[in-house]
C-alpha cells in the first residue's frame, strides 16, 4: 500500500557545519513522488542519490557502478527489494542495504535481516529525519567496511614478514567479525546475532534437559517520545536501555538489539520463573531511570513492556518461541505497559 501523502518537508533551516562527506546511494522505489522527495533529502545530506522506479534497473545500473550504500523499496514490480537484496550481495557482499516497508512485520523483518539486509525503514515516515538518521548510519557501516578493507590491502602490501602479516590479518579479521556482529547504535548484538545464538543455545538446551528463557522488551509509548524530543533523544535512550538491561544480565546471558525500540535477552538455564524474576528487575531499573524528558510521558516515566517465554513449554523451535515471546510482549501492552506477561 501506497501513502497518499507521502511527507511533507519542513522549511530550510541555515546549515553551519559543513557536509561529511558521503558515499554513493542508489535508491529504487517505483513510486515516483515519493522517490523525488527521498532523493531530494539526501541529495541535500551531502549523497550522490542514483533513483530508479524498479528492482531490474537498480541491479542494472549496481552491476555497472556498484554503490557501498543501496536503499530499496521492498514491493516493487517484477524484482521484489529481498530480491534484489539477494542479487546485490551476491557481487558484493560489503554493500550495505537499507529496506523500506510499510508491511513491518516480523516476519518482513526476519526475512530482510537473513538476507543481510543491515536496517529497514517503516513507510510512511513520520519525518525526513528518520531517512537521515537510517541511511547516516548505513553510510557510516559503509565507510568502516572500506576502512577495514584498505587497511587489509595496506597489510598484504606491506608485510615483509609473512607471519607478522597474518597475525594482523587474524586480528583484522576478528575486529571485523565482531564489528558484523553489533549493533551500530548500543553496541548489543544484533538481530541475527541472537538467531544464531538461540539455534546454539536451543541445540545444547535440547541434548543437556535444560531450560531456556527469552526475554522480549519493547519501549512504550517511543513513537510519541521521538515526536516531542527528536530522534537523538531517543537514541540516547536506547543506549542507556541496553546499558541497564547488560548489566542485569551479566554474564548469564547476551542482549540483542532485535529492531527499532525493541531489545531482547537470551537465557540458558533460565526457568520461567528465573526469566520473570529477571524481567522484572529490569522492567524497575527502566521505569527508576532519570532519562531527560521521561516526565512528557504517559507513565511520568520510560517504561518497558516485557514478554517472557521459556523452552521448552512455550516452544521447541526459535521461530516458535520468538513468536510466544512477541505475543506476551503484545498482552504486556494491552495491560497497560509498563509490565510483564508470559
Amino acid at each position: 500500500m501506497r501513502p497518499e501523502n507521502p511527507i511533507e518537508r519542513p522549511r530550510e533551516s541555515a546549515r553551519s557545519e559543513p557536509k561529511k562527506s558521503r558515499p554513493p546511494v542508489l535508491l529504487a522505489e517505483d513510486e515516483e513522488t515519493l522517490r523525488l522527495v527521498i532523493s531530494e533529502v539526501l541529495r541535500e545530506e551531502g549523497y550522490e542519490v542514483t533513483a530508479v522506479e524498479s528492482g531490474e534497473r537498480a541491479l542494472a545500473v549496481f552491476r555497472d557502478r556498484p554503490h557501498p550504500v543501496v536503499v530499496t523499496d521492498i514491493v516493487m514490480g517484477k524484482m521484489s527489494g529481498l530480491e534484489l537484496l539477494d542479487a546485490v550481495k551476491a557481487l558484493d557482499s560489503d554493500t550495505v542495504v537499507v529496506i523500506m516497508t510499510s508491511h513491518a512485520t516480523i516476519e518482513a523483518t526476519m526475512g530482510a535481516l537473513r538476507s543481510g539486509a543491515y536496517d529497514f525503514m517503516r513507510k510512511p515516515f513520520d519525518e525526513l529525519a528518520v531517512i537521515t538518521s537510517v541511511v547516516n548510519r548505513a553510510a557510516d557501516k559503509a565507510a568502516l567496511v572500506e576502512e577495514n578493507r584498505r587497511l587489509t590491502e595496506q597489510l598484504r602490501a606491506k608485510a615483509s614478514d609473512l607471519n607478522e602479516a597474518n597475525t594482523a590479518l587474524v586480528r583484522l579479521a576478528d575486529n571485523l567479525k565482531e564489528s558484523a556482529n553489533r549493533d551500530g547504535l548500543t553496541g548489543l548484538y544484533n538481530h541475527r546475532s541472537f538467531r544464531d545464538a538461540l539455534i546454539r543455545v536451543l541445540n545444547v538446551a535440547e541434548k543437556d534437559h535444560t531450560p531456556v528463557s527469552v526475554v522480549f522488551m519493547d519501549v512504550d509509548h517511543f513513537k510519541q517520545f521521538n515526536d516531542t524530543h527528536g530522534h537523538l533523544a531517543g537514541d540516547r535512550v536506547l543506549k542507556a536501555i541496553a546499558k541497564l538491561t547488560t548489566e542485569k544480565v551479566g554474564d548469564r546471558g547476551i542482549v540483542a538489539r532485535y529492531g527499532g525500540e525493541e531489545l531482547v535477552a537470551l537465557l540458558p538455564r533460565f526457568s520461567k520463573e528465573d526469566g520473570l524474576e529477571l524481567a522484572d528487575s529490569i522492567r524497575i531499573a527502566v521505569a527508576g531511570y532519570p532519562f531527560e524528558g521521561r516526565e512528557t510521558q504517559p507513565l511520568g516515566c520510560v517504561t518497558l513492556s516485557l514478554g517472557v517465554a521459556t523452552y521448552p513449554e512455550d516452544g521447541e523451535t526459535p521461530t516458535t518461541l520468538i513468536a510466544r515471546a512477541d505475543q506476551a510482549v503484545y498482552a504486556a501492552k494491552n495491560a497497560g505497559r509498563n509490565t510483564i506477561s508470559d
